[in-house]
């Protein structure tokens, strides 16, 4: 009985004071007023930049959809464009308050660089681009190739594991930008490119002769894409999560941005809680208790962010594949909102 008290008081204490303490980040994101995100410095459907300077992209959705949820306001942010090689160092450093470019999640990053993974918000996989001239059907076929690489990227490290455990050989061209090593690969530098699948689609089809340019069918990882933060602030951690699961609870509801407001009269309990008209889930995390309604207001749901960015709705005209949501046999799973 004693042991059974204890826990209750403990579990008084916790709500009296626990739900309503922040960390320093989240006060100091409060506090200036806006939330910088780390971003890429330009890769199509995820992070661009237009001649007019105008991002857009599944990535920076992400960013303005952490704003609306912190502030109400997805305009309340702004953007630090960063390569490979900079990202971790400029959340490490507090430069930026989340990493939202595409950032493949690993144990060694979430263990050893001060960082954690918040959740995916796409699932990639490695591939090789070559020359259809080439003639080549498989990867196996590039031994003794060389290959052009990204430095400080997973990809480099993949590669280099797929061909020693195939015993294969190959000679990396690192090269820092994945348009410049686009430019050399059709310069003839190399023999072949790899990335993540999605940027070598994104690039094939802003090339020149889009046609005579293909992506072998090795998947050369698993590449879950997803924001990172900085550990040691629960209550910001949280809102990064929670802002990516309440987009993707929104499409497996239906509400969107276009009909949430009427939404927000539903009976059902899933989506009352979801849109804050009952139930107090963001007075846990130190937010308004619309944090959700602002970010789909805003932004829209996940589906919404993926088929303007990078589906039907783009000029990508990618496929959902395992980025479609889990009862249309995809890997996108939002976590309950309750």
């Amino acid at each position: 009985m004693q042991v059974l008290k204890l826990a209750g008081v403990a579990a008084s204490l916790w709500f009296a004071t626990g739900a309503v303490q922040a960390g320093q980040t989240f006060d100091a994101i409060k506090a200036k007023g806006f939330v910088q995100c780390g971003v890429h410095v330009g890769n199509p459907g995820f992070s661009y930049a237009d001649s007019q300077g105008n991002w857009s992209g599944l990535d920076i959705d992400m960013c303005k959809a952490i704003a609306a949820a912190m502030f109400g306001d997805a305009s309340k942010h702004k953007l630090t464009p960063l390569n490979s090689q900079q990202r971790f160092t400029a959340l490490q450093s507090g430069e930026i308050d989340v990493l939202t470019r595409n950032s493949t999640a690993t144990l060694a990053r979430d263990t050893t660089l001060g960082l954690v993974s918040t959740g995916i918000n796409y699932y990639d996989s490695q591939g090789i681009l070559v020359k259809k001239e080439l003639g080549l059907k498989e990867a196996r076929e590039l031994d003794g190739a060389t290959i052009c690489v990204q430095p400080g990227t997973t990809t480099e490290l993949n590669l280099a594991d797929w061909f020693r455990a195939r015993k294969l050989t190959f000679q990396p061209v690192v090269i820092n930008s994945p348009e410049e090593a686009m430019r050399s690969f059709a310069a003839g530098r190399c023999d072949a490119f790899t990335s993540d699948k999605s940027q070598l689609a994104t690039l094939r089809a802003s090339s020149a002769n889009p046609a005579e340019l293909e992506i072998l069918p090795e998947n050369l990882s698993k590449d879950p894409l997803g924001p990172m933060v900085r550990r040691g602030d629960d209550e910001w951690f949280n809102v990064v999560r929670w802002t990516l699961n309440a987009m993707l609870e929104a499409e497996e509801f239906g509400i969107t941005s276009a009909n949430v407001d009427e939404m927000a009269k539903s009976e059902n309990p899933n989506i009352q809680r979801i849109l804050g008209a009952s139930g107090e889930l963001g007075k846990g995390m130190g937010l308004d208790n619309k944090w959700a309604y602002n970010v789909i207001k805003q932004v829209g749901n996940y589906g919404e962010s993926f088929n303007r960015t990078l589906g039907e709705g783009s000029n990508m005209k990618l496929p959902r594949g395992l980025n479609a949501q889990w009862q249309e046999g995809g890997l996108m799973y939002g976590w309950p909102l309750r």
